[in-house]
């Protein structure tokens, strides 16, 4: 382990660990949270080399895992070595600190104070202003202090420096790379074996957009794996750095087949967006891909709390414009959700006469438009200053989720006119879409996704389009009003993403992203009843029976 490496334990340890268990915390009550599902795929169609390159490929992820924790707390076993109670240790391990992902970042071990919005990326006593000051007129500074790949530390002297994640993870990632590289000599398709050789070289050199083309590009190979430092939603300060995450992924063949066209028409649907020309002007790239796979590892962010039930990637928005994305649907992990989740919630909070409408189809397909929907809409800000990410800093997720749920649900609407989808019944897919809202609204305010589900549910609340039956205490969907304000919505979202309008989506979020007393006592049902807010996963190669 490097100095550097030793230092950050050190800090992240003298900060936060100060005691351990306490007998007046309900673990059980904390561990219901969650319902354990054993995530396997029938692997029988693999070759031997691709059955071979599974355990190559968990190894790999694990690493990204043990990467992750250092970014969202710091040393994971001196944390997990003061927790006496069992229960409480596998809470810990599944929230990956002593912070409850799904009730806001609550601390549940005591001596611990709120969880910093920059997790360990940043001292935790720095300041917004102390960063923009430390870069202010320094576009080289700027860069690295605000990199995707860059932790932001202080030197004796207390001034911020930029630590690379090469440097930072140098074993974690160089055990990856050389577990991508092994598995790249058996990878029989010629693309997946370049995407891996250059994403184990990205790992040592934090230079990502060469493999992510490389990703893009392949189509032919049954096997995958989406690995490295991703997603920014563990930065809750600036929204600036990625997080390390790991899928070890098996494509379901027949699935894909039959959803590869939809991306063909997202730039005639791009055009039909309900906003002035200038906030849909980029065309969306038509090298997209739209598959189905069972996921067979989950490692890192993608683990922690909520699981992901589908992927859009990559994040690159140059990558996004030249090549476009690929939406990746994880049938197994979502059918579970499906299962026992969301169908108790319906049978709980939704009025009897439309429970029909709750279908796994309706679910599957919602989600899958959501992910599509992220290639919709604009990536830069239309005044030239910058990408929407940048300008929007800590409320770009939350928003940008948003928008593809509103998307997502707006390429239904239009599919189903064009006579493109008969899957579903559109009221089966209004119905779900928001009984899904209460399931997402349990991630928390810690969630972009919660996040984002508040503020619709508020929106549509305010508009008419869901009702509450005070008597029964369920919820109706009226579908023309669903329609209008998915509309408003859905323009709303898209203008300040256009507009880089921070301070206008502060307020928006300030004014929607509250969850009132009533639907706390309605989610709070949920749980009385017993209905999980989420899974964990039992997962490995125990579990998929490989040597």
């Amino acid at each position: 382990m490097t100095s550097t490496r030793s230092l950050f334990y050190i800090f992240a340890s003298i900060f936060w660990m100060t005691c351990t268990g306490d007998d007046s915390i309900n673990t059980a009550r904390l561990l219901d949270k969650y319902t354990t599902v054993t995530l396997t795929a029938d692997l029988s169609k693999l070759s031997a080399n691709q059955q071979k390159m599974i355990p190559l490929l968990i190894e790999a992820a694990q690493a990204m895992d043990q990467a992750f924790w250092v970014q969202a707390y710091g040393d994971k076993e001196t944390l997990l070595s003061s927790i006496a109670d069992p229960g409480l240790r596998k809470f810990a391990e599944i929230n990956y600190g002593p912070w409850d992902r799904l009730a806001g970042n609550a601390p549940f071990v005591p001596g611990f104070g709120d969880k910093p919005r920059g997790a360990n990326f940043y001292p935790a006593d720095m300041t917004v202003a102390e960063l923009e000051s430390a870069y202010e007129g320094l576009l080289d500074r700027k860069a690295s202090l605000t990199s995707l790949y860059t932790f932001v530390r202080r030197t004796p002297e207390g001034a911020l420096i930029a630590e690379p994640y090469s440097q930072i993870f140098a074993e974690e990632y160089g055990l990856a790379a050389e577990k991508l590289r092994q598995a790249a000599q058996l990878a029989e398709d010629p693309g997946f074996k370049h995407y891996l050789e250059l994403r184990a070289e990205a790992l040592l050199t934090d230079n990502y957009q060469a493999s992510d083309m490389a990703w893009m590009d392949m189509k032919n190979n049954q096997v995958d794996i989406v690995i490295g430092p991703i997603e920014t939603y563990e930065d809750r300060l600036f929204g600036y750095k990625a997080s390390n995450e790991a899928y070890v992924l098996i494509k379901d063949l027949e699935w894909s087949a039959r959803l590869a066209k939809y991306v063909t028409m997202l730039p005639d649907l791009q055009r039909g967006l309900p906003v002035p020309a200038a906030y849909k002007q980029e065309v969306p790239g038509s090298d997209s891909d739209l598959n189905a796979y069972d996921v067979i590892y989950y490692a890192g962010d993608c683990n922690a709390g909520s699981k992901t039930i589908a992927i859009n990637l990559p994040n690159d928005e140059e990558v996004q414009l030249q090549k476009g994305a690929r939406r990746l649907q994880l049938k197994n992990a979502m059918a579970a959700k499906f299962e026992k989740i969301l169908a108790p919630i319906s049978n709980l909070l939704i009025a009897e006469d439309q429970r029909q409408h709750i279908t796994f189809d309706a679910f599957f397909a919602n989600t899958m438009f959501h992910e599509v929907a992220h290639g919709l809409g604009i990536k830069n800000t239309i005044d030239g200053s910058g990408t929407v990410r940048t300008a929007l800093r800590d409320r770009a997720s939350a928003l940008e989720e948003g928008k593809a749920d509103m998307l997502g649900l707006y390429l239904i609407i239009k599919l189903i006119e064009q006579g493109e989808w008969q899957e579903t019944e559109l009221m089966d897919n209004f119905v779900t879409f928001c009984t899904s809202i209460f399931r997402s609204i349990r991630f928390g305010a810690s969630s972009a996704h919660g996040v984002a589900n508040t503020i619709r549910f508020n929106f549509f609340m305010e508009q008419g389009a869901i009702v509450r039956d005070e008597q029964t205490g369920t919820y109706s969907i009226d579908a023309d009003k669903l329609l209008a304000a998915s509309t408003m919505l859905s323009k709303r979202i898209l203008v300040y993403q256009g507009d880089g309008d921070y301070d206008g989506v502060s307020a928006f979020v300030d004014k929607y992203g509250a969850i009132g007393d009533q639907l706390q006592a309605d989610l709070d049902r949920l749980s009385s009843a017993g209905i999980p807010v989420d899974i964990v996963f039992d997962q490995g190669l125990d579990v998929l029976q490989i040597n």
